[in-house]
């Protein structure tokens, strides 16, 4: 998030080529792969010259930054990205696209204006189209981009055979502000006042007839109101005097109509307020990175000549999202693991390090892992981090290890000079031996009760000295044939003792790493479940807002005497309320990702444990 905080301007996110061809801008893309929370995008779209980047500084809380300019030409070049802290919603970042000014005729390619509309709809949460005067035909007109995006857009890979795509649209599309500039008209219908919303409901009405002219005349109504589910219109007057317009960027806030810098407030508040973070299909919210990969996904489809595909897009993003979500989840385990770890330490000790690590990992999968339904790389992610953790165990053991054997040779330093030099190879010579090899034994043990191979160090230490120590009971002639032989007895007995009490603590320790793996395993369920559960519920709401627009839009097609069209409408509801009907009824997609998940960890627990301990 740190690149975001530091942009002191705006800079391009996606420009043309040396050929004319859109790219995005490396430097923009840097700046988004810095920001790992959830943006909220906002877009101006909209006739060049009409004041759009002087909206977008507003919301940037900037006097100027948004290149206005004062004449005729138009500025904006491209698409212009400013990354500012959301100033409402903690942990999201607000993104700022200014477009380039649609209509310029000095550019001689329409294909382009389209192509920058389709971007600017595709990447947005919240799409604001700006124009001046009134909302009457002529505004519509220019707002002909809207008719064609379902030519220059699809949803599905797939063509559908549903003649009513407007749900698919409805669902991915942003909000739709319309910004006025310049108004002067009184918002009333008759003698009626209205609200700058329901001026926009009442441009947007539909004419009933089947002839070219009406159709003509409805088919911008009707894309508007099929495709934005959620629409909000805001009126401006004009800001200043014609001569303070050219200078607007050093205008102070008491040099601005009192009554525009009103509205301007209230319009920035709106979006403060109501814009929701960028999703995508499935409810997934997505970040900073997200959206880099997402722009240079949508740009690569129109450079070879496609149709950007949602359906297709998301497959893409998954895929890149999904490779470094793992790596760089991976590093913060690693990152975490190693940084808190001195070996050696007791088991459970590295397993609360691990079980932290773990945690923290898995946070960073899921914010930038992207419809990994199949587990495939929450499953890699898994197993490398277990590979992880084996490595460290280990290596913990061998730390052990060492520091006990260096415990051992400090300990057993006199025994062993006693056996160097032949001080316990005389009568009554066992005795002194065995009674010293007790005391340094209780010594050692004293030293290394914290180590995890204490036991295991002496015990393969023993076992070397049974030879010895027999050596030693044999060349002791104060001892009978039968009291060596209960000797004998006996120091076999020990070493199997001892043999038995090293096993038991490695199991204990491979009993412990077993549990605390499934817990840690748990909480990596629990929270994969959590975030599922986060996009349903969106993906719920999705629908629901879809629903709610098409029986409002049933409602006014009655209202204006459309019957036919209000019996369409209707159709499409049940279609879609059966849809969601049987959504609810499936089998539950999160208890199949939970199994999956568990069938994984059955599979690489033992696995783990067995190789910790063999």
């Amino acid at each position: 998030m740190a690149c975001s905080r530091l942009m002191s301007a705006p800079v391009c996110l996606i420009e043309n080529d040396e050929n004319g061809q859109l790219r995005v801008r490396k430097e923009a893309k840097v700046i988004l792969d810095g920001i790992s929370e959830p943006v909220v995008v906002v877009s101006v779209v909209g006739v060049y010259r009409t004041g759009k980047s002087y909206l977008m500084n507003r919301l940037a809380g900037q006097q100027s930054g948004f290149a206005l300019g004062s004449t005729i030409e138009s500025k904006t070049k491209g698409i212009w990205m400013w990354c500012v802290p959301h100033p409402y919603k903690e942990g999201h970042t607000l993104v700022l696209l200014d477009t380039e000014g649609l209509g310029d005729v000095r550019k001689g390619d329409e294909k382009h204006d389209t192509w920058i509309f389709c971007l600017a709809v595709l990447l947005s949460s919240t799409l604001v189209y700006n124009s001046l005067g009134v909302i009457d035909n002529t505004a519509l007109e220019k707002l002909h981009y809207v008719t064609e995006l379902t030519e220059n857009i699809r949803v599905k890979a797939e063509k559908s055979q549903d003649e009513d795509k407007s749900a698919d649209f409805m669902r991915v599309f942003p909000s739709f502000v319309w910004a006025v500039r310049d108004f002067t008209l009184e918002l009333k219908i008759g003698n009626n006042p209205i609200t700058s919303d329901e001026y926009l409901e009442s441009a947007l009405t539909l004419q009933s007839g089947c002839s070219p002219r009406i159709e003509k005349y409805n088919l911008p109504r009707r894309c508007l109101r099929h495709f934005f589910a959620v629409r909000n219109c805001f009126v401006f007057p004009r800001p200043a005097s014609t001569q303070n317009m050219r200078r607007m960027e050093e205008l102070t806030e008491k040099e601005l109509e009192s009554e525009f810098l009103e509205q301007a407030n209230t319009f920035c508040h709106y979006i403060f307020d109501s814009a929701e973070p960028k999703t995508v299909s499935g409810g997934r919210i997505i970040t900073g990175t997200a959206l880099g990969n997402l722009a240079e996904v949508y740009v690569e489809a129109i450079r070879s000549g496609k149709i950007p595909c949602l359906e297709n897009a998301v497959l893409s993003l998954a895929k890149i999202q999904n490779v470094r979500a793992v790596d760089e989840a991976l590093q913060c385990y690693v990152t975490e693991l190693f940084s808190m770890t001195q070996l050696p330490m007791r088991p459970e000790e590295l397993s609360n390090i691990h079980t932290d690590a773990e945690k923290k990992a898995v946070e960073v999968f899921i914010t930038m892992s992207f419809n990994d339904n199949d587990q495939i790389y929450q499953q890699e992610l898994m197993g490398k981090m277990y590979d992880e953790y084996q490595q460290m165990c280990q290596q913990n053991q061998e730390e052990s290890i060492q520091q006990c054997k260096a415990v051992l040779r400090e300990v057993f330093d006199t025994l062993e000079k006693g056996v160097s030099d032949g001080s316990y190879l005389r009568s009554g010579g066992y005795r002194q031996y065995r009674d010293m090899l007790t005391q340094l034994t209780n010594d050692y043990r004293a030293r290394t009760h914290s180590q995890i191979m204490s036991e295991e160090v002496l015990s393969k230490f023993l076992k070397e000295k049974e030879d010895i120590g027999n050596m030693i009971l044999q060349a002791d002639q104060s001892l009978s044939e039968a009291e060596q032989e209960k000797e004998v007895q006996r120091l076999k007995n020990e070493i199997l003792e001892q043999r038995q009490r090293g096993l038991e603590k490695q199991n204990l320790l491979q009993e412990r790493a077993f549990k605390d793996m499934q817990r840690s395993h748990k909480e990596h369920v629990d929270q994969i479940i959590r975030q599922m559960e986060r996009e349903q519920e969106r993906m719920r709401r999705d629908n629901e807002r879809v629903l709610e627009a098409k029986l409002r839009e049933k409602d006014v097609l009655l209202q204006n005497g459309l019957q036919e069209q209000a019996s369409q409408m209707q159709r499409q509801i049940d279609r879609l309320s059966s849809e969601m009907h049987k959504e609810k009824s499936k089998p539950s997609t999160l208890s199949r990702i939970a199994d999956g998940i568990s069938a994984t960890a059955e599979l690489i627990l033992p696995g783990f444990v067995m190789k910790w301990f063999k």
